[in-house]
C-alpha cells in the first residue's frame, strides 16, 4: 500500500450521444492518467440523467461498449479507474452502477446504487429513479495497492450508516460519483462531503458532471476532494475540467490518534453491523 498517491476527478459534460460521451471520457482519462494514479468519472457519464433514458442507454457487463472502452483506457494508460456510473442491465433489471478497474483493465468491483433518488421538492425539483431503476444491495469496499477504496453513488452519501460501514471495513478513501442538482447542490453537496470525511476520518472524492443549462437535469458541478479533517483540498467550478489532488494516507493515522472517534464509539450501548 502506498502512503501517497494522486487522484484525478474528471468533471465532464454529458450529452445525448453515447459515442461522444465515451470518446470524451477516454480523452479525459488519457489526460488525467499522466498525472495521477486513480481517475474518477461522474455519475451517469454516458447517458443524460433522465429516468426515461436509463433503460434505453443501459448495457450489460460482458456486452458493453462503454465498459470495454474504459477497460482499454485503464490498460493503455496504466491507471486505476472508478468509472463513475452508467445504467447497467443485470438479471433483467436496470441499475445505476459504478465499475472499478485496475491498470490491467480488469473489473475489480461493482457498486450498484443502494438508495434510489426519489424526491419531490414542490416548485423546485421532482425526480424518481425507482420509476426505471432497481436498488443495489451491497456495500462496496475494494482493496487496491493504493488503499482500500469505498464506492457509493450520489444519494447514497446522505446515509451515514452506509459510509460508516465502509470505514469500519477499512476504507481510507470513499469515492462518490454524484449528480446533485441546482436545488440540493448549493445546500448540501459540500456540507455532506465534509461531514462524511470528518465522521469517518477518511478522504472523500466526489465527482460531478459539468453543468449544462440546456440539459433536462442540470448538475451542480463542484467536484471536490476533502481530507479527514474536513478541509476541502480542491474544488472544481461548474464547467468541464479535471482536478488533481494528492492523497496522504499518513494523515488518517495522525488524525485518528489525535481524535480517536472510531475507537471511542460506545459499542456497549450501540452497534452498527452489516446484514448478510
Amino acid at each position: 500500500m502506498k502512503d501517497n498517491f494522486i487522484v484525478a476527478l474528471c468533471q465532464m459534460k454529458v450529452v445525448e450521444d453515447k459515442g461522444e460521451n465515451i470518446a470524451r471520457a477516454q480523452s479525459m482519462i488519457s489526460d488525467a492518467a499522466s498525472q495521477s494514479d486513480l481517475v474518477i468519472l461522474p455519475e451517469m457519464w454516458n447517458c443524460p440523467y433522465q429516468t426515461s433514458l436509463f433503460p434505453e442507454y443501459a448495457e450489460e457487463m460482458g456486452d458493453s461498449i462503454t465498459l470495454d472502452a474504459v477497460s482499454e483506457a485503464a490498460k493503455q494508460d496504466g491507471v486505476y479507474i472508478v468509472a463513475g456510473s452508467i445504467p447497467e442491465k443485470h438479471n433483467g433489471k436496470v441499475y445505476n452502477s459504478s465499475f472499478i478497474f485496475n491498470p490491467h483493465g480488469e473489473i475489480i468491483g461493482v457498486h450498484r446504487k443502494v438508495h434510489l433518488f426519489d424526491i419531490d421538492v414542490p416548485g423546485e425539483i421532482s425526480f424518481k429513479e425507482s420509476a426505471t431503476l432497481t436498488a443495489g444491495n451491497q456495500i462496496t469496499v475494494v482493496d487496491t495497492p493504493l488503499c482500500k477504496i469505498g464506492v457509493c453513488i450520489c444519494y447514497d452519501m446522505r446515509f451515514s450508516e452506509l459510509l460508516r460501514l465502509m470505514a469500519l471495513e477499512g476504507a481510507q478513501l470513499i469515492v462518490v460519483p454524484g449528480a446533485f442538482n441546482l436545488t440540493t447542490g448549493p445546500a448540501h453537496w459540500k456540507p455532506l462531503i465534509r461531514v462524511r470525511a470528518v465522521d469517518n476520518q477518511v478522504f472523500m472524492a466526489a465527482a460531478s458532471p459539468a453543468r449544462d443549462y440546456d440539459a433536462a437535469y442540470v448538475a451542480y458541478g463542484h467536484s471536490m476532494v476533502c481530507d479527514p479533517w474536513g478541509t476541502v483540498l480542491k474544488e472544481a467550478g461548474t464547467d468541464e475540467e479535471i482536478i488533481f489532488v494528492p492523497i496522504d494516507l499518513k494523515m488518517i493515522t495522525k488524525i485518528r490518534q489525535e481524535l480517536p472517534l472510531l475507537k471511542n464509539r460506545r459499542t456497549d450501548l450501540y452497534q452498527l453491523k452489516k446484514l448478510d
